[in-house]
């Protein structure tokens, strides 16, 4: 299975749209419960939330046989970049489609920036694996409440160490 990645255009909102409805019950409800899916889904998985960062060149998709499988987004939070979103449809996972849209995010994110941060909900195990084997480290943890489990933030330094430079 060959994967492509390449930045996403405003034509892709649909597709990039339906990679979220597709991927978050699968991910989060087994964590978060279905109301948390229904809040995310229509806070962060709609055409008003996501074409901002389309039409500002933020979002990579991964294709296989010219059908998106698979959506990355980042973008500024206080000041640090900060990678909002990385789902691979279910059925493509494990075949590099992850892999290959956080390393085109993290060259576009080495060419301005010298670290970028991530939160994922604790509890995520795929996704907490993952990131750990991309490089990122833990930062801290922050309490949600309400039920929901706490997003655990990591970080990954761009430039390289003084170590690695010899």
């Amino acid at each position: 299975m060959t994967v492509t990645v390449r930045q996403a255009v405003v034509d892709d909102l649909d597709a990039v749209l339906a990679v979220g409805h597709q991927t978050w019950p699968a991910t989060y409800e087994p964590i978060a419960g279905a109301d948390y899916v229904a809040m995310g889904l229509a806070k962060w998985w709609t055409a008003d939330a996501t074409l901002p960062a389309l039409r500002a060149g933020r979002v990579f998709v991964a294709e296989v046989e010219g059908q998106v499988v698979g959506m990355a987004s980042s973008g500024p939070l206080e000041g640090r970049l900060i990678l909002w979103k990385l789902y691979v449809l279910p059925q493509f996972q494990g075949h590099g489609a992850g892999s290959a849209l956080m390393s085109a995010v993290l060259e576009r994110a080495a060419e301005a920036h010298d670290e970028i941060r991530l939160a994922y909900l604790d509890g995520n195990v795929q996704a907490s694996g993952f990131y750990r084997r991309m490089g990122f480290v833990e930062l801290g943890r922050e309490v949600a409440g309400h039920g929901i489990p706490d997003s655990v933030w990591m970080s990954r330094a761009l430039t390289p160490s003084p170590e690695e430079q010899s």
